[in-house]
């Protein structure tokens, strides 16, 4: 394949973005996330795109999410506004993805996490395939679950959303289809097949709906009397202490899980599972916008990437290093109104 990060293409009847960094997992940076959108707008008023369809290259991976380690060292280089550029591009595209007018077909192999379910869920068809390796596991390196995650992770059945933002646990391709994140589920050995009808210019729901199979049973729901009733928890206290105090395997998992993230990240992240019900997406982003811009500021999240991509020791000193310590005015904080040359509010300008 072309050098080129992202490969833009119109095929027949359909545009084709294909993410081209599978050394990187197809991770995303402003330059794809730019000629993404700009993709997006042309075909938008392209009467020969009937469809759009989203792949990553390599096998691996669709996307695993941001370029962490990029993020990381702009930050440190002190180049914040750059940071920042690159957040407001992305969830202007995630915005863009989610009230696009014409068919938006994501192929969901592989890793699919963070930025990555920012490009997939959001669009009108979310097509799982076998290798699916979908998590949101922000909270780990002391970030938060966003791309909209306000909005999508608490719309899904009870509580399964707030496992999710808090855990950072993974699912596979029939949890992913149980829970609505991925509307069909297509094997893996079929999606040259359904990409050749998108082209040809058949209807994307006919096309997915021909190529489709049940999705195998999820072993997630099993377990939702514990998840709704710990994660309807007011508090990661209370969350941790009604997975303590279960006794099952599933819930001693979910407590070594919970213990492992950044007392702040999970607070944060619990607030936003809380409100987001209410929100529509573009508040939803809004709001992320505001958290964004003030943790890319604190030591969690440094100390996170740290410690998971740049040294990996896997010991993040995080602070406050006790969940109780993280006060409710400390999250108050991150979810507060920006100055507006910070709020997300338009799309900035593209190159």
């Amino acid at each position: 394949m072309s050098e080129a990060k992202v490969i833009i293409e119109t095929l027949g009847r359909c545009g084709v973005i294909t993410l081209n960094r599978p050394a990187a997992l197809n991770s995303l940076d402003l330059d794809m996330a730019r000629a993404i959108h700009e993709a997006l707008d042309r075909w938008e008023n392209d009467a020969a795109a009937a469809s759009v369809l989203i792949r990553g290259a390599g096998g691996r991976a669709f996307c695993a999410g941001a370029d962490i380690r990029a993020l990381y060292q702009l930050g440190k280089a002190g180049r914040a506004a750059e940071q920042l550029a690159f957040f407001r591009e992305e969830y202007s595209l995630n915005r863009r993805i989610k009230n696009y007018p014409k068919p938006y077909v994501a192929l969901m192999d592989g890793v699919v996490m963070g930025g990555g379910a920012g490009l997939s869920v959001h669009g009108s068809h979310r097509v799982a395939g076998d290798a699916l390796d979908f998590a949101m596991p922000e909270v780990g390196i002391g970030f938060f679950p966003d791309v909209g995650a306000t909005y999508f992770l608490p719309r899904l059945p009870g509580r399964t959303g707030a496992y999710l933002a808090l855990t950072g646990a993974r699912i596979g391709c029939a949890e992913a289809t149980a829970l609505g994140l991925a509307s069909a589920y297509v094997p893996s050995a079929r999606h040259d097949a359904l990409t050749r009808r998108l082209i040809e210019g058949e209807d994307a729901a006919a096309a997915i709906a021909a190529e489709s199979k049940p999705a195998p049973p999820s072993t997630l729901s099993g377990q939702r009397p514990f998840i709704d009733a710990c994660f309807s928890a007011a508090t990661v206290a209370e969350v941790v202490a009604k997975a303590g105090a279960d006794g099952s395997a599933f819930a001693d998992k979910t407590l070594a899980a919970l213990l492992l993230k950044s007392p702040t990240s999970l607070a944060i992240a619990l607030r936003q599972m809380q409100i987001g019900a209410d929100l529509g997406l573009e508040e939803a982003l809004r709001i992320e916008f505001r958290i964004v811009a003030r943790i890319l500021q604190s030591n969690d999240y440094y100390e996170g990437v740290r410690a998971t991509i740049i040294e990996k020791d896997h010991r993040p000193r995080w602070s406050p290093a006790a969940i109780d310590a993280v006060s409710k005015a400390d999250i108050n904080a991150y979810f507060a109104a920006l100055p507006d040359d910070l709020a997300f509010c338009t799309p900035v300008a593209r190159r």
